[in-house]
């Protein structure tokens, strides 16, 4: 399989190897060609940049007894004294690995389970917003069958009393259009159609003054964080 002129394919694979729903040979394949492809290994990186944050709103799940006896069997524990304090002591590198492992695993169940579950939004879009340095501070997602914005705050700076934060639709052509303020580590707001349009490039967050832009026809202060909506 040539996959190097077929962007589709490679987005599709590079997401799905994130996840970890790519196993088997095709995930054997997939890392022998991210050893020889840069461009690849790049957007591999992306998507796990896109997909980590969502790990924030999975909650702590207790494993089932069969899981641990799982482990327990492959790493022959029972029939070894003192195995579990070998693997604590002296496999770091493994236990970082699993913790990658688990925040694809993370991501995946969180789009499972807001996809199936009636009580909980249904995510439809998710963007992750950076700031100049690329390090993720926003995490933006949208239930477009209830019409709900929610803009959880990561890792943003500290904003002075006399200024807001303000989010903003910024469209291939036109003015910003401005979906509201944000006022604490956690803000939902109505979603509207301009906010997920067809023509919607990518999303902004300014510094303005308090209580938002004073130019209605968009923003008046600097970009602190961008990112692009991705549909689920």
């Amino acid at each position: 399989m040539n996959i190097r002129n077929n962007p589709v394919l490679r987005q599709k694979l590079a997401a799905e190897y994130v996840l970890g729903t790519l196993r088997g040979g095709a995930r054997r394949r997939f890392e022998a060609w991210l050893h020889q492809d840069a461009d690849l290994r790049n957007i591999a990186a992306e998507w796990q940049q896109r997909l980590a944050p969502m790990a924030e709103f999975a909650g702590d799940v207790t494993p089932p007894k069969s899981v641990w006896r799982g482990i327990e069997r492959r790493l022959a524990l029972k029939r070894k004294a003192g195995a579990w304090q070998f693997w604590l002591n002296e496999n770091l590198a493994f236990w970082r690995s699993l913790g990658m492992v688990s925040t694809g695993l993370a991501a995946l169940l969180l789009v499972v389970v807001l996809t199936k579950t009636a009580e909980v939004p249904a995510i439809s879009y998710v963007a992750t917003l950076t700031d100049d340095k690329t390090q993720t501070a926003m995490l933006v997602t949208a239930d477009a069958r209830h019409k709900a914005l929610e803009v959880r705050l990561l890792a943003a700076a500290p904003v002075a009393a006399n200024k807001s934060l303000e989010l903003w639709a910024v469209p291939k052509s036109g003015h910003p259009r401005s979906l509201g303020l944000l006022a604490n580590q956690r803000t939902s707001l109505a979603l509207t159609d301009k906010a997920i349009g067809a023509d919607v490039m990518l999303l902004a967050v300014t510094l303005e003054p308090k209580g938002g832009s004073p130019d209605p026809n968009g923003p008046t202060g600097p970009i602190l964080y961008k990112g692009a909506w991705m549909r689920l």
